[in-house]
């Protein structure tokens, strides 16, 4: 076979459907809704390394469905852009100086040369660039919004911090504890921030799960992440008298000395023996007692060194100290003493728990540890009458059962305990039940320059006059811009580098027009990525974030394609954002994205994870250089189902060239007569009709293997089951590559539908064909229903399961034929001699199964 000249053919369409514009999407009023549909990968982050063949993966995937809805009759807007804001760039800042703006232009223009050169059919005039100020204009535009409706607060919260970098470390600087950059131990400092009150979400991101049409894993991680539980919030008092400093007597009311505790298992308050407050709660310092004061500071420090990561393990001794202050247990008046451990998150719950050491493996090991009593308040078994069940169980036990030691509530179930406790504690006034959420507000603002700027001034004269300090900045006033710097050094301090440029810092307040001063925290990464969608549907309107007939058209986005690593955060931040927006009445839907599917990772030759630091990256240049992009496009599709991890093989391009190869060798048997006509475009033969002029045996075969394909082909391609629509048009291939010369009417359906797998080719197949215009403005070839039904069946015989014969009958032959010619097949007779027959398992056209003892 000829070896196709790729390297010419694939230059040669991307030059025409740049100048063409082949792919521009545009809002037609002649598609109506259900021919419209939006297709839209995860944008990437420019990394300085470039594209490796991992990242393409999903990127071909939605290209030939775009591809095949457009020649299935649809509307297709189909964009790319770059997540653009980042850390990696601020670092290479630190380092070289070179502005981030500068390193993330050059490689965006890298990222766009190596995407271009794929063939995929963006639509790029529609590009957006969310670094750039006319596109984070709109992002500082949406964030004004979720602080006038509350939605945007600030408050003092713990970041890890390098003592030796003197800065904030974002989680992903921070490996296996130490800091990414200089190895030293990170700690966690306190610090204001900005955070985003996504809980008040917390329940609608929950229950609009259920009509989306995503993965199961994925909706079940964002359950897990929400974290809905239902329980009751329970007041212990403390007891007094309290030994603490007068300092903190003069600060505390009676009402201060209460701690909140959530607890889903309200059943078993009778079994908590003792609290533990988180090192960071509010009331540590106001109840630890004088005594008890050194021990107390030494450990906070202490906990400040460690990671949430570290503080839960699950591994780890647990440690704590004892605040001197006792809590009273509000159902049977037990004086239990109140303890500081890090296993106890502030940021989870209220920070505080009742420990149930009984029924909870950490409280167990950490009563263990401190010798601290336990007290058995479920039972595994029915309580028996009589049976003494005091005395301390040998094991932790989390199971329900039912409830003993528990007053007036023993003997129940524990569900009918749980019921029953609430409503005793709320009767008796010292607790209520409550719906509680592991989700936690998002912490917004970073302490970078490479960011969005945050909106706002803080202006000491309205704080004064207005309560709030914080002052947003008009609508005309954005977009706020990044100034010009010379470092990009950290302050030492926590805050942003902006926090050293006086000149910018230091501005006039928009309402009161007195001194004020800039925020100088940015916008995390997020959130660019938030609403980037909704750009793509309208990138140049400087007058609004998108036009509303423009979102009304395409949104919402019908298929979204990305890694299952933004399974969480970027599609619930992206949901929360949008959910804010519907209530503002700028978007029509409730949902971003209808349909998600995650791409299954590429794993490096050796099937490990590819990265830089293992060398085993495949870059998608080399691929193209050597086999073309035609071929590497195939191969990834070939590979497996999508959804699938699977390894690279280099080697495996081989046989993907040959079939491409194969099909410009049946070009050159399928020379156009003349230029056709839009009329004759993939007129798809019917048995029978033959050309006179060609002597085809099996033309007849051949037709039903076309229709056949077409039907393969459509459908696993609709259902993004591309491995299978190769195979299918693999074989047709081959049987074509037989003929001596190959009628047009058996190869332009293939055209057409390689077309969307391998568009270079495809083009200049269909070029061969006669076609002036481009093969993207064909149509799908159609298939008839009777023409992919074979005439003739293959039917096995078997004899208890196992295979004795076969046998060739008329599609459709009804069941007592198919068991009366079973019987009768000479080698079902060998086997039925000497034995009864029990029954026979029939499968219409497929097999008979004779049972026999």
């Amino acid at each position: 076979m000829p070896k196709y000249p790729f390297d010419v053919i694939e230059p040669k369409w991307q030059r025409f459907w740049e100048e063409h514009k082949t792919f521009k999407a545009e809002e037609d009023p002649r598609f109506p809704q259900d021919k419209r549909r939006y297709v839209l990968d995860m944008f990437p982050y420019p990394s300085a390394q470039g594209l490796h063949v991992g990242h393409p993966e999903g990127y071909t995937a939605t290209d030939i469905y775009c591809r095949y809805l457009r020649m299935k009759g649809y509307n297709v807007l189909h964009p790319m852009g770059f997540d653009a804001f980042g850390l990696p760039a601020e670092n290479y800042a630190i380092k070289t100086g070179t502005h981030p703006a500068v390193t993330t232009a050059a490689n965006i223009n890298k990222f766009r040369t190596q995407i271009k050169s794929l063939g995929f059919s963006y639509d790029w005039d529609r590009e957006v660039d969310t670094s750039k100020s006319d596109y984070y204009r709109w992002t500082q535009w949406i964030f004004l919004k979720l602080y006038e409706k509350g939605l945007a607060y600030e408050a003092e919260s713990p970041i890890n911090w390098c003592p030796s970098c003197k800065t904030g470390l974002a989680n992903e600087e921070v490996k296996d504890g130490l800091c990414d950059r200089c190895g030293t131990k990170v700690t966690r400092k306190r610090i204001r921030q900005w955070i985003l009150k996504i809980t008040a979400y917390a329940e609608r991101l929950l229950e609009d799960l259920d009509g989306l049409d995503w993965p199961e894993p994925v909706k079940m991680m964002q359950r897990n992440w929400i974290g809905r539980s239902e329980g009751a919030n329970v007041r212990f008092r403390i007891a007094e008298p309290l030994a603490v400093s007068h300092e903190a007597k003069l600060h505390t009311s009676s009402e201060d000395l209460v701690i909140e505790v959530y607890t889903t298992r309200p059943d078993t308050l009778f079994g908590a023996t003792y609290m533990v407050l988180a090192p960071e709660h509010p009331l540590v310092e106001t109840i630890t007692t004088a005594a008890q004061k050194p021990a107390v500071a030494a450990y906070i420090d202490s906990a400040a060194k460690k990671s949430d990561l570290e503080r839960t393990d699950l591994a780890k001794d647990k440690t704590g100290v004892f605040s001197g202050a006792f809590a009273i247990n509000p159902v049977n008046g037990a004086k239990i003493p109140v303890w500081i451990a890090d296993y106890v998150l502030i940021s989870y719950g209220t920070g505080a728990i009742m420990a149930v050491p009984a029924h909870d493996e950490r409280d167990w090991d950490f009563a263990k540890a401190f010798n601290l009593p336990i007290i058995e308040v479920v039972s595994a078994d029915k309580p028996e009458a009589g049976k003494d069940y005091t005395a301390e169980p040998e094991a932790c036990r989390a199971a329900e059962g039912w409830a003993v030691n528990s007053g007036q509530f023993n003997g129940l179930p524990t569900a009918e305990a749980k019921k029953r406790v609430i409503d005793w504690v709320e009767e008796q006034g010292f607790g209520k039940r409550a719906v509680n959420y592991k989700l936690r507000d998002w912490i917004f603002s970073r302490q970078r320059y490479w960011g969005e700027p945050i909106p706002v001034v803080h202006c000491e004269h309205c704080g004064a006059e207005h309560g709030s300090p914080i002052v947003p900045l008009p609508e005309s006033a954005l977009p706020l811009t990044l100034p010009d710097v010379q470092s990009y050094a950290p302050t030492g301090t926590g805050e942003s580098p902006l926090a050293g440029i006086t000149d910018w810092v230091n501005t006039t307040c928009p309402k009161c027009g007195g001194p004020a001063k800039r925020e100088t925290n940015t916008m995390p990464q997020w959130a660019g990525s938030c609403w980037y969608y909704l750009r793509y549907l309208d990138p140049r309107n400087d007058t609004a974030f998108a036009a509303k007939d423009t979102i009304e058209y395409w949104a919402p986005v019908d298929l979204y394609v990305g890694g299952v690593e933004h399974a969480v955060l970027h599609l619930l931040y992206s949901r929360f954002w949008h959910k804010v927006l519907y209530d503002l009445g700028l978007v029509n839907t409730k949902e971003p994205f209808q349909r998600l599917v995650n791409q299954g990772m590429i794993l490096g030759e050796d099937n490990q994870k590819m990265s830089k630091s293992r060398g085993n990256v495949i870059n998608p240049d080399d691929i193209v250089k050597t086999y073309g992009a035609d071929s590497m496009r195939i191969y990834e599709m070939f590979m497996g189902p999508l959804e699938v991890t699977k390894p690279w093989l280099t080697a495996g391009l081989v046989g993907v060239s040959r079939f491409l190869e194969r099909l410009w060798a049946i070009a050159e048997k399928c020379a156009p007569t003349k230029r056709c006509a839009p009329a004759e475009r993939n007129a798809v033969p019917q048995s029978g009709t033959a050309p006179a002029t060609q002597n085809i045996s099996n033309y007849d075969d051949l037709v039903r293997l076309l229709h056949k394909t077409i039907k393969k082909v459509s459908a696993d391609t609709d259902t993004l089951n591309f491995n299978t629509a190769i195979s299918a048009m693999m074989v047709y291939s081959n049987e074509l590559a037989k003929l001596e010369q190959v009628p047009r009417q058996l190869w332009e359906p293939l055209v057409t539908m390689v077309s969307a797998y391998a568009p270079h080719l495809g083009e200049e197949l269909w070029e061969k064909l006669g076609h002036a215009e481009s093969v993207s403005k064909s149509v799908w070839p159609d298939y008839d229903e009777k023409l992919t039904v074979d005439d003739e069946v293959t039917v096995v015989v078997q004899v208890n399961g196992k295979i004795r014969d076969k046998f060739t009958v008329a599609a459709g032959t009804d069941k007592a034929t198919l068991e009366k010619t079973a019987l009768a097949m000479p080698g079902a007779l060998k086997w039925l001699e000497g034995q009864t027959v029990v029954k026979v398992i029939t499968v219409p056209g497929k097999l008979v199964n004779i049972v026999v003892k």
